[in-house]
């Protein structure tokens, strides 16, 4: 299954430190397109679903920034691999847990933000939990964010988007 795991450049500096190693989503969380995904929208092929995974991905990744301590820049990150997965619906239309770790070699790319949504993220990364409960300003922060597209980085060039912060 295509998988969307939500990460930060501190976690992928951690992974590309290691080599041979596996990325290990925060509480085995992730993102995908699943039964309960396709029946929310009525339409969408699974290229137009994945990118559905993807955008909660990247609003999950902004959680994950509101802990992280690193220096690295403000950036929303998602790890995208293929990995055995299990459904969610409990927790959100394409919610997936996995069991453990995702091998290097099943990472398939990198999405992360550029240099010129960092403002917005920062706003975003204090925004998010309000947002989530219904604070119209908080999501017209993240709507901001939203904006910004993620850039694709092949799993091959991930040493260098690090060396080019």
């Amino acid at each position: 299954m295509r998988v969307y795991l939500p990460a930060t450049l501190a976690m992928i500096q951690e992974l590309t430190a290691a080599d041979g190693s596996e990325f290990v989503p925060l509480s085995g969380t992730g993102f995908a397109v699943t039964p309960a995904l396709r029946e929310a929208y009525t339409s969408g092929d699974d290229e137009e679903l994945g990118e559905v995974a993807l955008r909660e991905a990247a609003r999950a990744s902004l959680r994950l920034l509101s802990a992280d301590e690193s220096d690295l820049p403000a950036r929303r990150v998602v790890v995208v691999a293929d990995a055995d997965a299990t459904v969610r619906p409990d927790l959100d239309d394409a919610v997936v847990r996995l069991p453990g770790g995702v091998s290097a070699a099943d990472i398939v790319a990198v999405h992360v933000d550029g240099a010129a949504a960092e403002a917005a993220v920062r706003a975003a990364v204090h925004a998010v939990d309000a947002a989530d409960l219904g604070d119209e300003d908080a999501e017209l922060a993240i709507g901001d964010v939203e904006d910004h597209d993620l850039g694709w980085y092949a799993t091959q060039e991930m040493p260098f988007l690090l060396d080019l912060l």
